[in-house]
């Protein structure tokens, strides 16, 4: 499946792979995002399989807006990859939905 990205006010839902074959397409989505806004929010319920360069551009996204003072929220169980990647547990799901933000997982 390919990468589609929708967004609506600040929120943005990814579906499908994220991996190097379409990290143009979420590079070209997400490029200097922070310049316009200052709070944006993904979600990656829909995220079927996610590889290691595209554990990367969500990693670069966050730090990103850690540089630029910016808030950024990821929510959604989406793939254990990305659990990994941040060295954090996978949530307990009481409500089916977890947040990642800054560098913590906290299940809602």
């Amino acid at each position: 499946m390919d990468l589609e990205i929708t967004n609506y006010n600040n929120r943005f839902q990814i579906k499908g792979t994220l991996n190097k074959l379409n990290l143009k397409t979420f590079d070209a989505h997400f490029s200097n995002i922070f310049d316009k806004l200052d709070d944006i929010l993904l979600d990656i319920e829909q995220v079927s399989s996610i590889d290691r360069a595209g554990v990367m551009a969500l990693a670069k996204l966050h730090n990103e807006s850690i540089s630029k003072s910016k808030r950024l929220s990821i929510i959604g169980l989406g793939c254990k990859e990305l659990y990994q990647h941040f060295k954090a547990e996978e949530p307990k799901i009481e409500k089916e939905e977890a947040y990642i933000a800054s560098n913590a997982i906290v299940a809602a």
